[in-house]
């Protein structure tokens, strides 16, 4: 009873955020939720890196950069999407037609992979948002990553494409390997 519940109320909610839509933010929306995204973030990081560390312990933070957004993502697949296999809002009967997607040029709409629990676009960008807290020291560019990521997160429920639960849990996800890897694995090793 309980987890129908829960499931009627991501319903909602996806079902309401979708419906806030127009022009102006579908375009925002689609960029935030696309490779172009990973521009300025990159920019912010490797200018605060070139500030605040030498090349060996730049080294590391990438090199845990790599390690958690692949954990990150295999895991958010393999671990949660296909075994779960909990249908995306875009791909469930009873939603898919009441929900407004974004519509490519040759007419086609964007509604992800079948399978949207957990949310991998979360799981990752913000898997990088706590990485990149456990190492930035310039407050304004960790402030600057903390915006953007939360915009991504929201795009995807935005795009119809999943349920607040997705996103929710993918975060969940994200945080428990960024903190995994800065704890055992590059923390240590960029101390001056």
């Amino acid at each position: 009873m309980m987890i129908e519940s829960l499931e009627s109320f991501d319903r909602s909610l996806v079902l309401f955020v979708n419906s806030a839509h127009c022009s102006f933010l579908d375009g925002l929306m689609w960029f935030f939720s696309g490779p172009f995204i990973v521009i300025p973030i990159v920019i912010l990081m490797s200018w605060s890196l070139f500030k605040s560390y030498n090349l060996k312990q730049s080294g590391w933070i990438l090199l845990g950069i790599v390690i958690t957004i692949a954990f990150a993502d295999l895991s958010s697949v393999y671990l949660f999407k296909e075994l779960f296999m909990r249908y995306r809002p875009s791909h469930h009967a009873e939603l898919t037609g009441q929900l407004h997607f974004h519509q490519f040029d040759n007419g086609d709409f964007y509604k992800g992979g079948k399978y949207g629990f957990v949310s991998s676009h979360a799981a990752n960008y913000f898997a990088l948002l706590v990485f990149a807290h456990g190492v930035i020291k310039q407050y304004w560019i960790k402030l600057s990553l903390v915006c953007i990521t939360l915009i991504i997160l929201y795009s995807r429920v935005y795009l119809g494409v999943h349920y607040v639960s997705d996103v929710f849990c993918g975060a969940i996800l994200g945080y428990i390997i960024a903190k995994v890897v800065l704890h055992f694995l590059i923390l240590k090793q960029i101390r001056h």
